[in-house]
């Protein structure tokens, strides 16, 4: 009995001191966050790892349609100049300030069909990558567009710079005949409104940083003080202390927040219908 009990005791005192570690880094203050210092090479690897790991777990049993649509690639080609480049950069195109300026970096992309499977791609897509600086692009794009985006990315590896510009050079809608690309998102959530979900705008509270003022139940956030706190917003009788709380008033707030009161400080963050229909069902329940 004897081994078996010394194991055990060393076992816990290694664990107390690795927490003892850890909180020294954390509370100390000892791993600089600094975006001007890279991660060390091994932070870098195991986050990288994990996070290829979690893609493909939850990318497995995504159907991929057909990519090779030349219409769909063009599509693809707008989005990828209007949301990524500033980013990722593109042959002959470099990244922008925002981009160069990031840790980790985001690299290019001329790569990643090599890297990643098509369904991968359209998972990093739609939900983007915590603490990267990727952001999801679901309440952005249609799910056709994050498609295009994927059927893009394939082609772009065997895109010279002139033939990258010719792609993404800013014209009327891709039809046949057409120069250039129309711009990207225009389209996305354009389909008739339907009865909010509940999940659905739980996410889109923080999709729409709305969680950057408020303290809102379920949502997390640093406890912000800009703007009041949501908790028992289903309850109360008004909005804004000017319309009564509605599920349609409610969406009126969000969408057209300055139609309903010039003097507020609450900004319009561009909300779709869907979108705002699905945040009105979430704050709701909020009782």
């Amino acid at each position: 009995m004897g081994a078996p009990k010394t194991i055990l005791l060393t076992v816990a005192a290694l664990g107390l001191a690795g927490a003892a570690v850890g909180a020294l880094v954390v509370y100390g203050g000892l791993y600089n966050v600094a975006a001007t210092v890279q991660h060390t090479q091994p932070v870098h690897s195991l986050l990288e790892t994990a996070m290829h790991r979690s893609v493909k777990l939850r990318a497995r049993s995504i159907e991929t349609p057909r990519l090779d649509d030349e219409a769909m690639v063009l599509r693809g080609a707008a989005c990828f100049r209007d949301k990524c480049v500033q980013c990722h950069g593109a042959p002959g195109v470099a990244q922008g300030d925002i981009g160069k300026s990031m840790q980790p970096l985001p690299g290019p992309l001329v790569d990643a069909r090599h890297h990643w499977a098509p369904r991968e791609l359209y998972w990093i897509t739609r939900h983007g990558i915590k603490m990267s600086g990727m952001p999801a692009w679901e309440y952005r794009l249609s799910d056709d567009e994050l498609w295009a985006v994927v059927a893009f990315l394939a082609r772009l590896p065997d895109l010279s710079p002139r033939q990258y510009e010719e792609a993404t050079r800013v014209g009327p809608a891709a039809v046949q005949g057409a120069p250039g690309t129309a711009a990207c998102g225009a389209v996305a959530n354009a389909s008739a409104a339907v009865a909010g979900d509940v999940a659905r705008g739980a996410r889109a509270l923080h999709q729409y940083a709305c969680n950057a003022c408020h303290t809102i139940p379920g949502v997390t956030s640093s406890f912000p003080n800009v703007g009041p706190p949501l908790v028992g917003i289903g309850a109360r009788t008004l909005i804004a202390g000017k319309l009564a709380n509605t599920p349609d008033n409610m969406v009126r707030w969000l969408r057209h927040t300055h139609e309903v009161d010039r003097r507020t400080a609450m900004p319009e963050m561009g909300v779709a219908e869907q979108d705002a229909r699905d945040i009105a069902a979430y704050l709701a329940t909020l009782r």
